[in-house]
């Protein structure tokens, strides 16, 4: 095995830095490599580099938050079907072998050389991607993962799991803050991309992963006792700016990189969002303002008695309590800019009615810096089915490179936003950091300083997105024309449009990027940076005091942040509070919570509920109501099954053995004896307000 392990480094090192020849020289024997000849610092680019893979699984993870939908992962989407084709498997594959024992090797080789620097990293780097991986699958073996010669290990389960995350997490930290002797000279520059060695970023980061791993567990009875005041503490030694989030480096270059995988996973280049994957209609409706209201008798939308040009925009009652924006746009601080950067809007020009919707995108850029223009005639839709871009309005969520076709670098460029072929991966923040200690701070009843934080956490989510705004512009030498105030083109009296003039009445051209780049974002930094300030100052953020601040402006807040690129600990939050399911007692389960083919949620009135306009299929509302699969037994999925090609290939009888529902049951009509049923609704340890029960009722 140790020989395995070393291939599999160099032939990461090759892929991650085949410029630099400083990996030729690790082995004495090439052909046998031998783990004892690796340093350290030669693992470290493909252990740090693989996290880039973050973004792979929030192919499941996004629909099951209700972040993306999708045609793709559908099965996820509809709160899933088991898949044999580790389907959601890639962060088990990170942390088993991508990282693994390349991840252990150097911490051993690091510890042994008392290179403190070194080994501090590894284990926090270990800690992050154990603390994501639980998350997602619950359960893992932890005690046998990396013992030699096993071919089967047995599961742990999240008590264990947790406590061993930020013990390793303070391992790394308390190492990074020793004396080290250590003459690492150009290593950090060309083997440790994410912070360079900065052990300063590094340790901020390690503080980041125990908040991160407290903050799940907010719902447990024993959080404010045993758990809080260590999220605050550590998250005032977590990163405080945006300098300091914890970010994979993306180096581009589309079709001229050196390999394909250069590109970011949601770049234009690779195109795997393309329609495949589309922002769901819950972001649009609560970043726009328009959660409808419910007739809590059918469940059916409340059709709206308004005969204005809006109507077929949003044929519909909205709920009068909306908690990021509302359509007042008018307003000054009732728009959030956001909405424009995230999400990939349509433009209305011209008629105000349907048919002529969408003829001219915002993707001429021609009025990116004009706040009308860009409050006024951009529309939002998103697919309103999990698995349809189709919308309630019959309009179909655009694609989120900006056009409405599928992604294409002869009109998208080289994408927008974190949708951008050299855009890095997101992996922590400083705004995450700060709606965590919110929420803490809440359930310590601490709301002066929920507010602050979750003040600071919105301050740092706009700051965070227009670090990534790349506006778009017209193509060079296309005429400019005049237009009004909301961006309409202004004619002559034979129909002409008019063509601006500079004070010496020459013509002036639009002048884009490079010349004649196309795509790109749909507003201006210097715009968004003024609506960002105006929404600050607003009545969605500066308008909420200690008395009017609720769970749900914290929790909201904190999803709008993270989408999509936090999408697994989005889901974390939606599981810890049971989907806002109407239950009793502790934790839901079939007969009280749903039904096989009915699940019973709260409505947006109730105020328990904490993610406002969030329902669930088979929640029996327009546009819910179906039903899951059979095996679901009525319950939403709150875990991923484990990779297919190791756990259900190789370790059946562990799987068979978790509790309370199991991995796998015996099956006499299966080939391998064993048969799945159910394991993704096993309820994860960090949803349940005290330990495991013995058996569910499902």
């Amino acid at each position: 095995m140790k020989k395995i392990y070393t291939i599999i480094l160099v032939a990461t090192l090759g892929f991650f830095f085949a410029g630099c020849d400083h990996y030729l020289d690790v082995n004495k024997n090439q052909d046998a490599p031998d783990e004892e000849q690796v340093m350290d610092y030669h693992y470290l680019p493909g252990v740090e580099m693989w996290l880039g893979n973050l973004y792979w699984d929030i192919r499941a993870t996004g629909p099951l938050s209700q972040m993306l939908g999708t045609v793709s992962y559908t099965g996820f989407a509809n709160n899933y079907a088991y898949s044999s084709a580790d389907a959601a498997g890639e962060m088990w594959r990170i942390t088993y072998w991508l990282q693994g024992k390349n991840l252990e090797n150097i911490i051993k080789y690091a510890t042994e050389h008392e290179r403190w620097t070194m080994a501090g990293i590894g284990w926090i780097l270990k800690a992050h991607s154990w603390d994501v991986s639980t998350k997602e699958y619950g359960e893992m073996p932890l005690q046998q993962a990396f013992e030699p010669g096993r071919l089967s290990h047995d599961y742990d389960y999240q008590p264990l799991i947790y406590d061993s995350i930020r013990t390793w997490a303070l391992r790394g930290i308390e190492l990074l803050e020793r004396t080290d002797n250590t003459v690492y000279g150009g290593i950090w520059a060309d083997y440790e991309p994410i912070f360079k060695g900065n052990k300063d970023k590094w340790i901020k980061f390690g503080h980041g992963v125990i908040v991160r791993n407290l903050a799940s567990l907010t719902r447990k009875s024993n959080f404010v006792s045993d758990y809080a005041n260590d999220l605050i503490a550590h998250g005032k030694l977590a990163m405080q700016v945006n300098d300091d989030n914890f970010l994979i480096p993306t180096l581009g270059g589309g079709a001229d990189a050196r390999y394909n995988s250069y590109n970011n996973f949601w770049g234009v280049h690779r195109s795997n969002l393309s329609l495949n994957y589309y922002q769901s209609d819950y972001i649009v409706k609560i970043m726009t303002g328009t959660v409808p209201l419910y007739d809590h008798a059918t469940g059916d939308i409340v059709k709206t008695e308004k005969e204005d040009h809006r109507k077929d925009y949003y044929p519909y009652a909205l709920n009068p309590n909306q908690i990021i924006a509302d359509t007042m746009v008018e307003l000054a601080g009732h728009f959030d800019p956001r909405v424009v950067a995230k999400l990939a809007p349509r433009t209305m020009y011209g008629s105000q009615t349907k048919k002529d919707w969408g003829k001219r995108t915002p993707n001429d850029y021609r009025n990116i810096d004009i706040k009308d223009s860009v409050k006024l005639a951009y529309q939002y839709f998103g697919g309103s089915l999990f698995n349809s871009r189709t919308g309630y309005q019959g309009w179909n969520a655009p694609s989120l490179y900006g056009r409405n076709d599928y992604g294409n670098t002869d009109i998208d460029g080289i994408g927008r936003w974190l949708f951008r072929n050299d855009a890095p991966v997101i992996g922590m923040t400083a705004g995450e950091i700060q709606f965590d200690m919110a929420e803490a701070y809440w359930y310590m009843g601490d709301k002066a300083n929920a507010l602050a934080c979750w003040k600071k956490g919105i301050e740092l989510d706009m700051d965070f997105t227009a670090k990534y705004l790349r506006p778009g512009s017209p193509k060079q030498g296309d005429p400019m024309p005049e237009i009004d105030a909301k961006g309409n083109d202004i004619k002559d009296a034979e129909g002409n449009i008019i063509q601006r003039k500079d004070e010496k009445g020459d013509p002036v051209f639009w002048w884009g990027i490079g010349g004649s780049l196309p795509g790109g974002d749909f507003i201006s930094t210097r715009l968004f940076n003024e609506l960002a300030q105006e929404y600050l100052n607003g009545p969605y953020v500066a308008g909420i005091t200690t008395s009017t601040l609720t769970l749900s402006h914290i929790m909201m807040q904190k999803y709008v942040h993270l989408w999509p690129w936090g999408a697994y600990e989005a889901w974390v939050d939606l599981r810890k509070y049971h989907y806002d399911i109407d239950y009793t007692g502790d934790y839901p389960t079939l007969g009280n919570g749903w039904e096989k083919d009915v699940l019973n949620q709260k409505w947006d009135e109730d105020e328990t509920k904490v993610y406002k306009g969030f329902y669930l299929a088979p929640a029996q509302v327009e546009g819910r109501k179906t039903a899951y699969t059979a095996d679901n037994e009525g319950s939403p999925a709150y875990r991923i099954a484990p990779r297919y090609n190791s756990e259900f290939m190789w370790n059946r009888p562990a799987l068979a053995a978790l509790k309370p529902i199991p991995g796998l049951v015996p099956d006499n009509t299966s080939s391998t004896g064993y048969a799945y049923k159910n394991y993704h609704i096993s309820i994860p340890w960090f949803a349940y307000p005290g330990d495991y029960p013995e058996s569910v009722h499902y």
